[in-house]
């Protein structure tokens, strides 16, 4: 710690394709779509966050909305260096300063993802005033976030369902011992919503309504023990080109979602079937977590505890699972040396 340390603060961020997390001093601080406007006769940004998810399929050919990250990884490079840097700039207690401090970050990234791609996140942040950058695989980030001591010789599997993709890992000995990265999660849900509507229904819906869908009556089961009420959702009818309104159940949307999920517990059991087998012995024992925004899915927990045969625990406020997991190793940073990439 040198006469300099004034001037360095620590971040922990979350880059997720549907939301970006940052923790500030133990706290959330920031909590946003990672969705980016831009006007494209200036090529500015206008707006970034929840502003820019509030226009979003409501643009006109001045302003287009990106969302710079695909599949949990940056596709956009210089839309998402932009957008984390305005993210970082809103962030209450750095604002009073009069000059930009240089950062101490730890980054999450997906578990499956390429030396390219994750070259690009750390120079993103090298751009963003980023000093001493360090990059965390998410299923280990979720596992310190739910509170599982990943140091032990004892074998962990989490299952996070972000909104880009699926990871599913084991850990052990703070490190992956077998994992999967699927690019079927929350997006991906999202956009069957969009396909179900259009070919039962004829009617055309934007993302938002999807999402507004699969949050308020998305199932993975047809029973459920308290179903949501039926739902009414607008769009432009195909066939007439008219708005219309049609009344939709929370059965409707399992038939339109339950290919993906499918997908998803395959994924689950061919990573079971890789596990060596003291490490099954474990997660027989211990069980399965699951983490991320997809895990909310109603009935998800019990249609993967039906295939898997194992009990399915999911973390406490999964949304912030994997950010309250990168904010604890950039507390401890000595400590989970290992398990950070630098």
């Amino acid at each position: 710690m040198g006469f300099f340390d004034f001037l360095t603060e620590e971040i922990a961020i979350d880059l997720g394709t549907a939301n970006t997390l940052i923790i500030h001093n133990d706290k959330v601080v920031v909590d946003s779509p990672s969705i980016v406007a831009i006007d494209r006769t200036s090529n500015k940004i206008i707006a970034v966050g929840q502003e820019a998810n509030q226009m979003q399929g409501k643009t006109h050919e001045n302003i287009k909305t990106i969302r710079p990250l695909k599949d949990g990884v940056i596709a956009d490079f210089n839309a998402s260096e932009q957008m984390i840097s305005m993210f970082i700039r809103n962030i209450p207690s750095l604002k009073k300063r009069f000059f930009t401090p240089s950062l101490r970050m730890v980054i999450c990234i997906p578990s499956g993802i390429t030396e390219v791609e994750m070259r690009a996140v750390r120079e993103s942040a090298e751009r963003v005033n980023g000093k001493e950058v360090y990059l965390i695989h998410e299923p280990m980030a979720a596992a310190i976030g739910i509170g599982i001591d990943i140091m032990q010789p004892k074998g962990n599997m989490i299952i996070d369902i972000g909104g880009g993709t699926t990871e599913i890992a084991v850990i052990a000995l703070s490190g992956i011992v077998c994992d999967k990265s699927v690019k079927i999660a929350g997006d991906v849900f999202t956009n069957d919503i969009i396909y179900y509507m259009r070919t039962q229904h004829n009617l055309y819906i934007g993302d938002r309504t999807a999402e507004r869908v699969k949050i308020a009556i998305g199932s993975a089961t047809e029973e459920l023990e308290n179903p949501p009420d039926d739902m009414s959702v607008q769009g432009r009818d195909l066939l007439t080109g008219k708005p219309k309104e049609i009344m939709i159940s929370y059965r409707e949307i399992h038939k339109a979602l339950d290919k993906s999920i499918i997908r998803i517990e395959d994924s689950v059991m061919e990573t079971l079937a890789q596990t060596p087998p003291e490490l099954a012995a474990d997660i027989y024992n211990t069980g399965v977590y699951l983490a991320g925004g997809g895990s909310m899915l109603r009935g998800l927990d019990k249609r993967l505890s039906q295939k898997t045969e194992l009990p399915i625990f999911i973390a406490e406020d999964p949304l912030r699972a994997v950010v309250r997991g990168t904010g604890t190793a950039l507390k401890n940073i000595e400590r989970y040396k290992s398990v950070l990439v630098k």
